[in-house]
Formats: structure tokens, sequence, C-alpha cells
């Protein structure tokens, strides 16, 4: 996936070094889809060597590499923007995996990383808000406000669940719902 991360960076930016790309990762699809900085460095020379972008050196100075997106490299893009299908999404949470073995640790373990996912969450949408406001309507700004629009709700959900887990840990007699709907509904 990150070689179309790449693609679609130079397409609606221009042609860019491994540098550049780097920080508009960071300033745009980083927050969700995060790519290993080393992985920005390989990828444009192999995309290069697969005829997907051109690479022109600088011939002085920091001999800096810009890569540009080619006509195949644009027909590849477009391609995989007009597949129906995506693969499933890839949902490795390290504080879900904890909660499937809660019950194995002590009650005052589970309250804390409740309450530190809430809020974690919490944060999360907050900065999502932020990067939304600042958004420049034109142009891509479109596209990003769709991305945001869609983590905002899913940090929400992610919040109102360990909310209602911490809400229910203090009883350990009282097993809190996982699907609180009733709470979601109004929101």
């Amino acid at each position: 996936m990150s070689a179309y991360v790449v693609l679609g960076l130079i397409a609606r930016h221009g042609p860019m070094t491994p540098y550049e790309l780097k920080a508009r990762v960071e300033e745009s699809v980083g927050f969700f889809w995060p790519i290993p900085h080393a992985q920005l460095y390989r990828d444009p020379p192999r995309l290069a060597e697969l005829g997907l972008l051109r690479e022109e050196a600088e011939e002085g100075g920091r001999r800096r590499r810009f890569f540009h997106l080619t006509p195949e490299g644009e027909r590849a893009l477009r391609a995989w923007l007009a597949a129906p299908e995506a693969p499933p999404a890839d949902n490795r949470d390290p504080a879900q995996l904890r909660l499937a073995f809660a019950d194995l640790g002590e009650p005052e373990d589970l309250l804390r990383l409740a309450r530190s996912q809430a809020e974690r969450h919490r944060d999360k949408v907050e900065r999502y808000r932020r990067r939304r406001a600042a958004l420049d309507a034109d142009g891509p700004g479109r596209s990003c406000d769709h991305t945001l629009s869609l983590g905002i709700l899913h940090e929400q959900a992610h919040a109102a669940f360990w909310e209602t887990i911490a809400a229910a840990a203090d009883d350990e007699d009282e097993l809190p719902d996982p699907s609180p709907r009733d709470r979601w509904r109004d929101n």
C-alpha cells in the first residue's frame, strides 16, 4: 500500500524527494496509515524501476533525487482508485489484546487501561477536529475532510467503548455491555 501513497502524494503535490514524501505523509495520511521512513526511501527507486515514476537527480549541490509520476504511474494510481474492493482493515490493537486477557489480571489494571485508552481516543478526536478545521475546502481538502470525518467517528466510538469499560471496571460482579448501542445512538 505504501507504493500507492507515494504515487498519490506525487500526483497531488508534484515531483518530490523521499524526504519531502516523509514530510507529506506525516501531515496527511500518516495519522491513520503510518509508513516507516525507510519505506519512503525504498519505494520511489523501486517504482522508478517499474516505470511508474521517473527519477531526476540534481547535478550539483545536495544531489537530491526527485521523483516524477509517469503516465504509467498515473494509470496504476487510477486503477487502484477505481477498484471497488479493498482488503480488510488490519486492526492489531494492543489495548484490545490486553482486554481479551483482562480477567487474568487485577480489576485496577483494567480500570487504568480503560481510562488511558479513553483519554487517548478523546485526544485523537480533538486532534482530528483541529486538522479538519484547518483544511482548505478546495482541492485535496474534500478527500481529507472525508477521511478525518471517518477518523473522528472511529475515535469517538473507541472512546465511548473504553469509557463504558472504565465505568464498569470498579464493580467486579458487573460485566460491561461490550456494545453500548444505546449510548451511541444519541451521539
